[in-house]
């Protein structure tokens, strides 16, 4: 069974007369033993959570703590021009010491790509054109590119990545397509409510889609996952199956992630649907009584 790294999205709605709170909750993840903190990408207010620049949040995240990862979860890489992409990313890398893993995804919100001035049907493409750019100015000095939304002629990044190569990308999605850009541009593939049998069925899609079983092996499986501990009231009702079932225990949350452990995770993000005041609680409980049961 693959060990199976816990970490926790800081995706609650949190006041905005204690912009710190989220940084002490980062804080707490990391005294807990947590293995990474996650942050999402929306520009507009979705009235569901908390709508910041996961870059610029995990700079501040960054800055707080000094062991955990930081995973955007996902950035919506159409939104940002390649060259940007690559600074900022490497930007954060470099400040963090080497502990930044970029999540990405195409997006889906038609009234954001209308806001940024980016058509919504060019979503994927877009995202495979920064993709690769953003690894050539990771890794080639002066670089060269010629994309379709992306020409670089010797370009010199600002900052080059403290990881050599680039931070490490995880690519997110279910679809076929997802699963060729992660082949293409990724160092992992990141799913979202994924159980045991759907991890499953993505090994296997990657590997008759990959050149050779080393190309879909070698990808690291990821997925958000969500979870409200008993006794912790939910502000919103989970977007998925939560883990343990929609009663859960320490047993039944335990078996759950064993089972994707087995099928070949290597990281869960929990998406704790319960208010900001209740988060800390929530990561004592999963790390006093749910994964001492991992290990």
């Amino acid at each position: 069974m693959t060990l199976l790294r816990l970490g926790v999205s800081l995706q609650p709605r949190w006041p905005l007369d204690d912009g710190a709170g989220v940084l002490r909750v980062a804080r707490q993840a990391e005294e807990l033993g947590f293995d990474h903190v996650a942050v999402g990408n929306r520009l507009l207010d979705s009235g569901f959570g908390l709508d910041s620049d996961p870059l610029v949040l995990l700079s501040a995240v960054a800055g707080a703590t000094t062991r955990l990862r930081l995973l955007t979860s996902v950035l919506v890489a159409p939104y940002y021009p390649a060259l940007v992409l690559a600074n900022q990313a490497a930007t954060l890398d470099v400040v963090s010491g080497g502990r930044l893993i970029l999540g990405v995804g195409t997006g889906w919100n038609p009234g954001e790509f209308d806001a940024v001035g980016v058509p919504t049907r060019e979503r994927g493409a877009r995202t495979d054109d920064h993709l690769e750019a953003a690894r050539v100015l990771w890794t080639r000095r002066p670089a060269d590119f010629e994309g379709p939304f992306t020409t670089l002629r010797a370009a010199h990044l600002g900052v080059p990545p403290a990881t050599p190569g680039g931070p490490p990308v995880w690519v997110g999605g279910h679809s076929n397509a997802a699963l060729r850009r992660a082949l293409r541009f990724g160092d992992g593939w990141y799913g979202t409510g994924t159980d045991a049998a759907e991890v499953t069925d993505v090994r296997r899609r990657l590997r008759e889609i990959a050149a050779d079983a080393w190309d879909a092996d070698r990808l690291t499986l990821a997925s958000a996952a969500f979870l409200t501990p008993p006794g912790v009231p939910a502000a919103v009702p989970p977007p998925g199956r939560p883990l343990g079932g929609t009663a859960p225990t320490a047993a039944s949350v335990a078996n759950d992630l064993a089972r994707l452990a087995e099928a070949g995770l290597t990281a869960c993000t929990l998406w704790l649907p319960v208010a900001s005041e209740h988060v800390g609680e929530a990561m004592e409980w999963i790390a006093a009584e749910v994964t001492p049961r991992l290990t």
